[in-house]
């Protein structure tokens, strides 16, 4: 089993060496992950022809092959089904990342962005997101949040989904979301199957324009967020982790839809083009 592990909070992060080392009983691990911070990037690969990527070795204790790459979760990953780190990938495993991957924010993480690229490639991805104290942003953690963060229970629960895997990995590439609490195993309250919630434990509440003292016409855009909520349910991600679940879920692709009922913009095409 050949693993490449990488993340969307560079190549220093301390839950992305714990989560690689963590991997190590399964198989070959191999590390390429942003050169800096790239939360929020999702699936972007970011303007090629701009930013010229650049691969370079990097230290991380335990494991033999390490890169920084210029660029995105999601162009690690395309670079590594390229050939760019040898033969084929069996797994990508992302993470840990700082703060819960859950609701909206899956939309927006590099983390789970990571996996998805993965899928797109053929390669089974699995996401790793750990929640952080005070409920965390979007699937970020401040750095202040982070100092009682408990990364080896996340790696724990981790290693326990590769393990399965390595015996039974799907036959069509897929994507698995999980979500840790921060607290030890032993104080979860178990796991629970869950589906992608609505909202967030902590949600943006309205942005506050500034002007910037001394330059015209620019202003400093200063979010607002509001308190931290516990849901009630744990049937989906959100209330899950909140009430110290292990959240589990296995996330679909894109796909096409039948039209909204109300739709005319089927009707104004055939206009155009009935002669």
């Amino acid at each position: 089993m050949r693993i490449f592990v990488t993340n969307d909070d560079g190549i220093d992060s301390i839950g992305l060496h714990i989560l690689a080392r963590s991997m190590l009983p399964f198989g070959e691990v191999v590390i390429g992950a942003p050169d800096t911070e790239y939360s929020g990037a999702s699936s972007s690969f970011g303007a090629l022809h701009l930013i010229k990527p650049e691969l370079h070795k990097a230290f991380v204790e335990g494991i033999d092959e390490a890169w920084a790459i210029t660029g995105p979760p999601a162009l690690c990953v395309m670079f590594a089904r390229l050939g760019a780190f040898g033969g084929p990938f069996d797994l990508v495993v992302s993470g840990i990342n700082p703060g819960a991957n859950v609701g909206r924010s899956v939309y927006h993480s590099g983390t789970i962005g990571a996996c998805l690229t993965a899928r797109n490639g053929g390669i089974t991805g699995v996401a790793v997101s750990q929640a952080v104290d005070e409920g965390g942003y979007m699937g970020q953690g401040i750095e202040e949040m982070l100092r009682n963060q408990k990364w080896d229970s996340a790696a724990e629960i981790a290693a326990l989904a590769v393990k399965e895997m390595c015996t039974n990995l799907p036959k069509e590439a897929s994507v698995l979301n999980i979500n840790v609490p921060n607290m030890d195993v032993s104080e979860m309250k178990g796991w629970a199957q869950t589906s992608v919630g609505t909202d967030l434990i902590r949600q943006m509440t309205e942005v506050d324009i500034e002007p910037k003292i001394g330059h015209e016409g620019a202003f400093h855009l200063n979010l607002k967020w509001g308190e931290r909520i516990t849901p009630s349910s744990i049937d989906n991600d959100v209330g899950a982790v909140a009430n110290g679940y292990v959240s589990v879920s296995w996330l679909s692709r894109l796909m096409s839809q039948e039209p909204p009922s109300e739709s005319s913009v089927e009707s104004r095409l055939d206009s155009v083009f009935a002669n």
